[in-house]
């Protein structure tokens, strides 16, 4: 069987998944892993969404993408031969393009399958220098499909983002219980490692309502900070560009480097524990 996950020698893989979709989870992959870049880590971002917005959202055009995270799962590259290097310094990104869908149906009977993105993060962690790639992100697709399972099961910790509207927690006991799921089978190291709201508007009740609701829920798990709904957060994966890139001084790119510093210190407490 697979290696199974751990600290793949220092490699902190995180799966930023909700089944729920336009919560985002995408726009969370970049501004974090941009933050994160910003403030000194390496990141590698992993784009398992058939869409690739992730990999758009950092520039990367389609004619770019001659290696995807489909090959990694096909086991046809590495994460290091796929990775792209991007504007942000520190911040690479595995692409994808839309022969992820196909992924489901190939070779239904290799159970396998779903530990193909867990394989290939032991293989990079265990080469030179992989250790030196601090943070995996994965950006998942808006179901619990396969690729949704290959990256809880290579992951060490779930962020899950949660939009601060009508339905927020519709589907979150699912996703829930579906991680205590895969903990059990897959995953004994999986862990809900925070929640994050995202499009909080403090000038509405329902923003702060929904907020309330989300920490009665999860408790502890909730970060404190709160990412806000600004137009300049929407506007930016238009032009290629994370927000701290595209406008560094809006209250989105702060709040995505107040998040970035919350993760890194909670990660310290995890690992002091």
């Amino acid at each position: 069987m697979s290696a199974t996950t751990g600290a793949y020698a220092g490699v902190r893989v995180l799966a930023i998944a909700n089944q729920k979709g336009g919560v985002g989870k995408t726009t969370t992959a970049i501004n974090l892993g941009t933050a994160l870049a910003s403030i000194g880590e390496r990141v590698m971002i992993v784009d398992c969404d058939p869409q690739g917005n992730a990999s758009t959202g950092v520039g990367i055009s389609p004619e770019e993408r001659r290696l995807t995270t489909y090959d990694v799962l096909a086991q046809r590259a590495s994460l290091v031969q796929a990775a792209l290097p991007t504007a942000i310094p520190n911040l690479s990104i595995v692409p994808a393009n839309n022969d992820l869908v196909g992924f489901d149906a190939e070779q239904p009977g290799d159970r396998g399958r779903m530990f193909r993105l867990r394989e290939a993060v032991a293989a990079m962690a265990g080469q030179p220098g992989g250790a030196a790639c601090g943070y995996v992100l994965i950006d998942c697709p808006p179901s619990l499909n396969l690729l949704t399972l290959n990256a809880m099961t290579a992951a060490n910790g779930v962020l899950v983002p949660v939009q601060c509207e009508f339905f927020a927690l519709e589907g979150i006991t699912q996703l829930k219980e579906s991680i205590e799921q895969i903990k059990r089978a897959l995953n004994p190291h999986l862990e809900i490692q925070g929640v994050v709201l995202t499009m909080h508007d403090q000038r509405t009740g329902l923003s702060r309502d929904v907020a309330r609701d989300v920490r009665a829920f999860f408790g502890a798990k909730v970060y404190e900070t709160l990412i806000p709904r600004n137009v300049r957060v929407a506007e930016a994966p238009s032009h290629g560009q994370p927000i701290l890139l595209y406008d560094y001084d809006c209250p989105g790119s702060q709040a995505y480097i107040r998040l970035a510093t919350e993760i890194i210190e909670r990660e310290r407490v995890l690992k002091a524990a």
